[in-house]
């Protein structure tokens, strides 16, 4: 995927080397970040997806990509759930979370996945308006579900196409 003339983004399963860097996007993204031990049960759990945005510039051969978002989805059967989704706040409003949702949305088909269960904070527009862009619908809300601050969360649904 291109995003800008001298960038470009890679999609790729997430690795435990990777820890850092998503767990500096999540505490910059959440008042209720994820803890290192969150992260790390994701990673010993055998159905657990995780994928991480790599940047890399073209004008900076040979140098470090930089990790600039990540997507945790739960396999239950023929359902899922993702879990958590950020990207870090320098490379917002650049399409990487759409990028990193679509990609998750096929693994998660291409596994057999019918439905896609999240929740999202009511007041986040910007995710909204993401989900709804992948066809994901509202189909309930769980009062009081997010602390710091008290917010409740919309319960958001996708379903694949039929086959």
């Amino acid at each position: 995927m291109r995003i800008a003339a001298s960038r470009s983004v890679v999609i790729r399963q997430a690795e435990t080397r990777d820890l850092p860097s998503m767990l500096e996007i999540e505490r910059a993204s959440f008042s209720d970040p994820w803890s290192s031990d969150a992260f790390e049960s994701a990673f010993a759990l055998h159905r657990m997806r995780l994928f991480v945005a790599e940047e890399r510039s073209d004008e900076v051969r040979g140098g470090a990509p930089t990790l600039v978002g990540y997507v945790v989805a739960l396999l239950l059967g023929d359902e899922a759930e993702i879990a958590d989704l950020a990207v870090a706040p320098v490379a917002r409003r650049r399409g990487i979370g759409r990028v990193l949702l679509d990609r998750t949305l096929r693994d998660l088909s291409e596994r057999g996945v019918d439905a896609v269960f999240l929740e999202v904070r009511e007041s986040n527009s910007a995710a909204r308006a993401l989900y709804e862009s992948r066809g994901f619908v509202s189909v309930g809300r769980r009062p009081g579900y997010y602390r710091q601050p008290l917010e409740d969360a919309l319960i958001l649904k996708w379903e694949s196409a039929p086959t």
